[in-house]
């Protein structure tokens, strides 16, 4: 159902702002900007474009996710997922078309929100989120192996053989100074106390102490003015990117793309802060300020973006309290845009490197791997099968291919949790008074869900109904959902028992098995005074039904 239902929470955080809540957004946000400038910058080089594009999804995304989203203290902006979907549709379709993936993604996004289907999203099964979240952390850090080792590979082919392929040619000339630049700042970030990050960003003592490096001395470790040049301390005007009606049909598949890992990316990112919070996100308005974002971002050249877990996690850390705190971040990356980006050109690539392999690292959950053998294999099979496919070939393919095998894994699930057992006593517990059935009536209890892959299991326990019987109960008490196959095949049972002379009575109907049968007429097939509710009344009804047949009477309403 479309809703056209627009609820940002800034404005009902902004009905009980206080100045104290002012003061800690404000050391919040000033901080968490601080730790996105050097991330920023980083993602956008990985991803093929300009330093200060990155600089710039910072401060459009940042500001728009945080002013019309639906979480509380979720910062925007572009993220390490992006860099290997965005760098592929970079070399394959060219920045024009990228731009234009990404405002479709945008738009996709939007109606998802609208859509209300933000709740569907979580139904990712995890052993798929971490199969891809692995994978694109290794081709994050494979991406950066160039700039680490300092190697002269001109342009990085885009998938995962090229990038091996080119990385072993040039290995024989890596520079050693880049390599030696690259190790302190990874051992760095890897040894300075995680306590101290809440005061002093580690990414962006890196960042200073790698420049100075570089401006002491002639290294020649390749830096960001090297590569690209002066960075312009400007928010660029908006504009659209170029495009033609006949592009936009091929460009579905990889808009799509972005828009599912945004999604995916936003919302656990959502739910990891509600956790920490004791929040409760608004899962539409989310995806309707995530598509917001990523429409605007290309008009002024920025890249696609989402909510961001490490800096969502300091923001939370350092105390903020309102999305004021995401505002101010974007606040604080657009003045080092405007102010300080001139001194950005000498911020050598190897730290930047290094600063990806570290969130790279950080990303990857690579304790699951070492879980493996707690799991069933079919699940196992669902992560390594997702993990592999999106190293070695896409990520589209690698999601697909996991919510197919997690599919299967969940119907075989249901199909080993579903049970057909003749009875000759009602009672479920053990410990319940005893309801015995009389002879000639045989009793079976249905559980679990009922649906086409237990169909065989079903047909073959209701033919284990002992032959000679006068009366058969259906308990459906723990039958949790049924489907039409398997309605189907309860019909055809019904049909066959009253052509034989057998009566069928079902009992314990639930919301939606009550719901199939009264929509697809099978409960005035079998006659509505066939169909009770409790155990009990089911029991009496039997009883009379054996008495009718003796005297020959007219029951009395059963449902008495």
């Amino acid at each position: 159902m479309i809703s056209l239902a627009f609820r940002p929470r800034l404005l009902g955080e902004l009905r009980t702002y206080s100045t104290e809540k002012f003061r800690a957004d404000l050391l919040a946000g000033v901080t968490v900007g601080i730790i996105a400038i050097p991330l920023a910058m980083a993602f956008a080089i990985a991803s093929g474009v300009a330093p200060e594009q990155g600089l710039v999804t910072a401060v459009i995304t940042g500001f728009i996710i945080s002013a019309v989203g639906g979480t509380r203290l979720c910062i925007g902006g572009p993220t390490g997922a992006f860099i290997v979907v965005l760098y592929g549709i970079l070399i394959r379709y060219g920045w024009a078309n990228l731009m234009i993936c990404t405002m479709m993604a945008g738009v996709i996004l939007m109606v998802m929100g609208a859509a209300k289907l933000g709740r569907l999203i979580r139904f990712v099964p995890n052993s798929v989120i971490i199969g891809f979240t692995n994978g694109i952390a290794v081709l994050i850090a494979l991406s950066q192996v160039k700039d680490f080792l300092g190697l002269p590979i001109a342009k990085m082919p885009g998938e995962f053989f090229g990038i091996v392929k080119a990385l072993w040619a040039a290995l024989p000339n890596l520079h050693g100074p880049s390599m030696l630049l690259a190790i302190a700042c990874l051992a760095f970030l890897r040894m300075w106390p995680a306590k101290w990050s809440r005061y002093i960003p580690s990414p962006f003592l890196v960042l200073i102490f790698s420049t100075l490096l570089t401006l002491w001395g002639n290294t020649g470790i390749a830096t960001i003015g090297s590569k690209f040049g002066e960075i312009k301390a400007a928010i660029p005007f908006p504009a659209m990117p170029e495009f033609t009606i006949e592009q936009l049909g091929s460009l579905i598949p990889p808009a799509v793309t972005i828009a599912l890992l945004g999604a995916i990316e936003s919302l656990l990112c959502a739910v990891v802060a509600d956790k920490q919070t004791n929040d409760r996100a608004d899962a539409n308005q989310e995806l309707i300020a995530q598509g917001i974002a990523n429409v605007v971002s290309p008009l002024f050249g920025g890249l696609a973006a989402t909510s961001a877990m490490a800096r969502t996690s300091a923001n939370i850390k350092n105390g903020a309290q309102t999305p004021v705190a995401g505002i101010v971040h974007a606040i604080t990356v657009l003045v080092v845009l405007l102010v300080a980006s001139p001194l950005a050109k000498h911020v050598p690539l190897p730290a930047l490197a290094a600063i990806l392999m570290w969130v790279a690292m950080n990303m990857g959950e690579w304790r699951e791997f070492k879980a493996l053998r707690q799991y069933t294999p079919l699940r196992n099979a669902t992560l390594i099968s997702t993990f592999l496919l999106t190293v070695l070939f896409d990520l589209t393919i690698a999601v697909e291919v996991g919510m197919v095998l997690a599919t299967l894994l969940l119907i075989k699930r249901l199909t080993e949790a579903a049970a057909v057992q003749v009875v000759t006593n009602l009672a479920k517990d053990p410990d319940a008074p005893a309801l015995p059935l009389p002879e000639g009536v045989a009793g079976v209890r249905l559980r679990g869900a009922l649906f086409f892959g237990v169909v065989d299991r079903l047909e073959a326990g209701l033919a284990t109904v002992p032959a000679g019987s006068k009366l058969v109960l259906l308990d459906f008490l723990e039958v949790i959902y049924i489907d039409s196959t398997a309605l189907e095949t309860v019909e055809r049972y019904c049909e066959n028992c009253r052509r034989a002379g057998i009566e069928v009575i079902v009992f314990g109907l639930g919301p939606q098995p009550r719901g199939l049968f009264a929509r697809t007429g099978a409960d005035k097939k079998l006659g509505f005074d066939h169909v009770v509710e409790t155990r009990r009344q089911a029991l009496d009804l039997a009883i009379w039904r054996q008495v009718q047949a003796r005297l020959q009477t007219t029951p009395p309403d059963s449902r008495v």
